[in-house]
């Protein structure tokens, strides 16, 4: 079979197919209380949780890139579910104690994030991997919408311990299916998959793929050297779809770090539970766009390559080869194939921005403010598939490393809204701060286009530099 036919992965569309800061929002009155604490020292672990949710993925995303996804994968999980046992048993005498069990469970959850994006990167060809990412970003996006209608009903009927020990269970049963199910993916391992990976890279549960391992023994992955993941931010386009894509996720976040609090004040016939369901209405906005979305950019994808002149090759001349190599890098737009969509969903993501604020702001009947938080979701996790697709592209060599910086980013930019979204509303009012957080994400929109003209000779030059290197 060609080079051009060979498929990518050996593992079939259905074998590719493969909540916990938020569910702790709605108890920390109670916790507040158990622990004879303030609410704002409370608040304090969560702010915590969200450093440790930004700067853990680093480590754990680069060890994968190293040594395999499988094992960072059950690692995680354990750390996760030991940590939730802490949680759950820990003294109302111990602050401290709380503080440093929170850093431990954002240790683990959060790096799932970086070791997923790695698995995708893996097996998933660009034309392909839109739609894959669409799936994979439901779990990160629509969490913290239904963490609080979790942690509200667990709170609330059997007491806050119970979160944790949800969780704890939730976890452990995810290192067990990892443990009997997942096999290695890391293609510096196994190649595209049909390589026979050490003892423990291997599932308890070979069913994944077992039809189509190499039977030859001797058959060798190819190696790969290490890199530094901070070298990633030195990528011009790289540093700029972070920052992009920060932005416009802090804004996210402070519209739903904050609907509880405004919901309550403009409607004061809502109770806890009524709140928490709310938090449904944009979960189920990202829920709908991340499947559909996804699936739109594939098409997109594969619509411009159709249209690229096919390149024709030349076997005796490895030198010639290697710079049509770098022209056809350079020459494919695959900026244009992955951001030629985000005007509109700009476009949608910020009006909703503003209706909702006004909406607010002028007490309309709640049907108004919740379709416009499906809406917001919808256009946030297309927004969101797309800039993490295009960086996995940019990048597939470490696309768990990558994707941490991603989560480093945007997790930063995150706490620091949300810590102040309360002062702003306080001193411009609902409509006016959400005009500001909109305001916000047009100022940043200018690196899209400038991305899309400057990122193929961006790319051209790094693979120049790699081949030299090599």
């Amino acid at each position: 079979m060609s080079e051009e036919e060979k498929p990518y992965s050996i593992y079939t569309a259905r074998e590719k197919c493969p909540l916990t800061a938020n569910i702790y929002f709605p108890a920390i009155p109670v916790i507040a209380s158990a622990f004879n604490k303030s609410v704002e020292l409370i608040n304090l672990t969560v702010t915590v949780y969200m450093v440790l949710q930004g700067i853990s993925p680093m480590f754990w995303g680069t060890m994968a890139d190293r040594w395999g996804r499988r094992p960072m994968f059950l690692a995680c999980m354990l750390v996760l579910a030991v940590s939730c046992v802490g949680l759950a048993l820990v003294p109302t005498n111990a602050y401290w104690l709380l503080m440093v069990l929170r850093c431990l469970q954002a240790a683990g959850s959060a790096s799932t994030i970086a070791l997923g994006a790695g698995v995708i990167g893996d097996v998933a060809a660009p034309h392909e991997r839109g739609g894959f990412f669409g799936v994979w970003n439901i779990g990160p996006m629509v969490g913290p919408c239904i963490g609080p209608v979790i942690g509200g009903l667990l709170a609330q009927g059997l007491g806050w311990r119970s979160i944790f020990w949800f969780l704890c269970i939730a976890s452990a049963l995810c290192f067990l299916l990892i443990l009997a199910l997942l096999p290695e993916t890391l293609r510096a391992i196994v190649g595209d998959g049909s390589i026979y990976p050490p003892p423990l890279y291997r599932p308890l549960i070979p069913v994944i793929g077992r039809t189509h391992l190499n039977e030859d023994p001797t058959a060798k992955a190819p190696t790969r050297k290490f890199r530094n993941p901070l070298l990633l931010f030195f990528y011009p386009d790289v540093s700029l779809l972070l920052l992009y894509n920060a932005i416009l996720y802090s804004v996210f976040y402070a519209v739903t770090a904050s609907i509880s609090t405004i919901f309550q004040s403009v409607y004061a016939s809502l109770n806890e539970i009524d709140i928490g369901l709310c938090f449904l209405s944009i979960g189920g906005g990202m829920l709908l766009g991340g499947v559909i979305t996804g699936k739109l950019l594939d098409l997109d994808y594969r619509r411009i390559k159709r249209g690229m002149p096919e390149q024709s090759t030349d076997e005796d001349n490895a030198e010639k080869a290697r710079s049509r190599a770098v022209a056809q890098e350079e020459d494919f737009p695959l900026e244009k194939a992955r951001l030629r969509t985000m005007p509109i969903y700009f476009v949608i993501y910020v009006a909703s921005c503003i209706g909702y604020g006004w909406c607010l702001d002028a007490g309309v009947s709640i049907a108004g403010p919740l379709v416009l938080l499906f809406i917001l979701g919808w256009s946030c996790v297309a927004i969101m598939n797309i800039i993490t697709t295009l960086l996995v592209d940019l990048a597939p060599e470490m696309s768990s490393s990558i994707t941490a910086c991603n989560n480093l980013i945007r997790c930063t930019f995150g706490a620091a809204c949300v810590s102040v979204i309360n002062i702003i509303l306080n001193a411009l009012g609902t409509g006016w701060t959400y005009v500001l957080l909109a305001g916000l994400c047009v100022a940043v929109f200018p690196i899209i286009p400038f991305v899309m003209a400057r990122g193929p000779k961006w790319r051209a030059q790094r693979r120049a530099r790699l081949n030299s290197d090599d």
